[in-house]
């Protein structure tokens, strides 16, 4: 590997952007030697940053008005900026895409491998929710963003096609890609960083949520539920949703907004259920929680599937439980189930399950995975 040119490409790098799909970045750049490429870099100027200083190639968008303060603002323009990074120079591209960065151009030589965090939420399962949530989804303005959207679908679709090698991080991410794309998929779990949360098996009479307040996160079912409950609830997390829960909520329920990192650790640690409704492809904040040995009160559909192992199912080795609708009544009973069995779970088994989603893990399958890419790519002969 070491005699070939890597270039990896990712969507966007600021401060404000610190989830999963830059986690990955990160364990790549561990993993392997690869130049990095972005539609935006705001990280190389951050002296918190490990990326701080660092070369990062970007694009016209990099000095766009207010794009630091999120470049999706400018969606239209980002296939077309994206297509503009040249990377000839390289053997190997890695994407790391959750939007455009799989959408690069590349020669007939070059291998292009694909880690997709999810097919393009906004121009396909969640089109209807960002129209109805948006100004520019009604009116006039309505026709013109479904067009764009119907534009965006067939970009997505013509640039699939440019990856040779699909990496999904989880099955319910592969199903999503072959529906979009009609492409396998290899499923890698993306590293959570278990070292932030360790195993605290002493809890405290409160339930937590982490997340970003925007609707397909699903933070008003469970504020509505918790207002029937009763039971204290910490939320902790931002977004546009926030004014509107803060005055649906009960005294019961607080909304802590953003906090720093070892506030949520420390809230992680001593809940006694993290309570999760939203359909996600991974879940990061799910294995947070687990490694603190803190069970799990979780919707049953995405990658929830796959990284909490249902009490009913696994009664020794059990680190959360599900609930099978989206709906306020739906969690008000899984949390009344959940009071019943609390005592079963096993807080030292429940950091054990969360231990198979460690960076180690991600770095080992994530190399093997790109070795045997190489191994099974031939180029066109002269």
């Amino acid at each position: 590997m070491s005699d070939l040119k890597y270039a990896l490409v990712h969507e966007w790098l600021t401060p404000e952007a610190t989830g999963g799909s830059e986690l990955v970045v990160q364990e790549i750049l561990q993993t392997l030697e690869a130049d990095l490429y972005a539609l935006i870099d705001f990280e190389s100027i951050n002296p918190e940053s490990y990326l701080y200083q660092r070369q990062i190639g970007t694009t016209f968008l990099q000095n766009f008005p207010l794009a630091r303060r999120g470049v999706q603002k400018y969606l239209p323009l980002l296939p077309l900026a994206i297509e503009q990074l040249d990377l000839r120079q390289y053997d190997v591209i890695l994407s790391s895409s959750h939007a455009v960065a799989k959408g690069v151009i590349t020669s007939p030589h070059q291998l292009h491998i694909c880690y997709c965090h999810t097919p393009m939420r906004y121009a396909w399962d969640l089109t209807f929710d960002y129209l109805q949530g948006s100004k520019a989804g009604k009116g006039l303005p309505g026709i013109l963003t479904r067009y764009l959207l119907h534009r965006l679908r067939q970009w997505d679709v013509i640039s699939a096609n440019r990856v040779d090698y699909f990496i999904a991080n989880s099955q319910h991410t592969a199903k999503r890609i072959w529906r979009c794309y009609r492409r396998p998929a290899e499923v890698i779990y993306p590293p959570v960083n278990l070292d932030r949360f360790p195993l605290h098996p002493e809890k405290q009479d409160f339930y937590l949520t982490v997340s970003r307040l925007v609707s397909y996160k699903q933070i008003e079912v469970i504020v509505e539920a918790f207002n029937q409950l009763g039971q204290d609830l910490v939320i902790i997390g931002s977004g546009p949703d926030f004014s509107r829960l803060q005055q649906l909520a009960k005294p019961n329920i607080k909304l802590l907004g953003s906090q720093p990192n070892a506030v949520v650790e420390e809230y992680m640690a001593k809940a006694k259920g993290f309570v999760y409704a939203a359909c996600e492809d991974f879940g990061i904040a799910l294995v947070e929680a687990q490694a603190c040995g803190t069970p799990i009160i979780a919707y049953g559909g995405g990658g929830a599937l796959e990284t909490v192992k249902d009490i009913y199912r696994f009664p020794q080795e059990g680190t959360g439980l599900f609930f099978g609708k989206q709906t306020p009544q739906d969690l008000v009973e899984a949390v009344k189930r959940f009071e019943q069995v609390q005592n079963q779970f096993n807080p030292q088994k429940v950091r054990s399950h969360a231990e198979h989603f460690s960076p180690q893990a991600f770095r080992q399958r994530y190399r093997a995975f790109i070795e045997h890419c190489q191994q099974a790519f031939s180029p066109p002969t002269q």
